[in-house]
């Protein structure tokens, strides 16, 4: 696999219904989880909401989203940020390091609940970015993870 850089889009409690939407106007295979299939919320109130949604089109446009935790701010028009995934750990590792350098580390790179390693940072010109690590070390195979393709 190589690293891929694609959208990764936030919502509040509509991410269903916008990825939804998002494979209506772009077409293509919408895979999506939900927090309590990976245990990923202790709120009852966010078991169904999107922990994470991938468009993947024919074409080979890649679309992600999620809804985002009720513990997270959420501001409108600031509801994106970059992915980067794949599973080459040196130059995933190595684009981490430079990306949250000066900047701001939001979720630590380590073991994530879907079994890979995965971090979230804010660069130092405000550009969120998600790193998603595939371990091969997954607990189910059927279903989709942050990053995984």
């Amino acid at each position: 696999m190589t690293t891929t850089l694609n959208p990764y889009l936030g919502f509040r409690d509509n991410a269903r219904e916008a990825m939804t939407f998002y494979q209506s106007v772009f077409g293509g295979e919408l895979t999506l989880s939900t927090f309590d299939q990976f245990q990923a919320s202790e709120d009852p109130a966010e078991k169904d909401k999107i922990m994470h949604g991938m468009l993947t089109t024919e074409t080979g446009m890649v679309l992600m989203g999620a809804d985002t935790p009720n513990s997270m701010s959420f501001t409108p028009g600031d509801t994106f940020s970059v992915s980067l995934s794949g599973d080459d750990e040196t130059e995933l590792r190595r684009y981490w390091d430079q990306l949250s350098g000066g900047g701001t580390v939001t979720v630590p790179m380590e073991r994530a609940p879907w079994g890979d390693i995965f971090g979230m940072c804010t660069d130092k010109f405000g550009v969120a970015w998600l790193v998603n690590i595939a371990t091969g070390r997954h607990d189910s195979d059927d279903r989709t993870v942050p990053g995984q393709q």
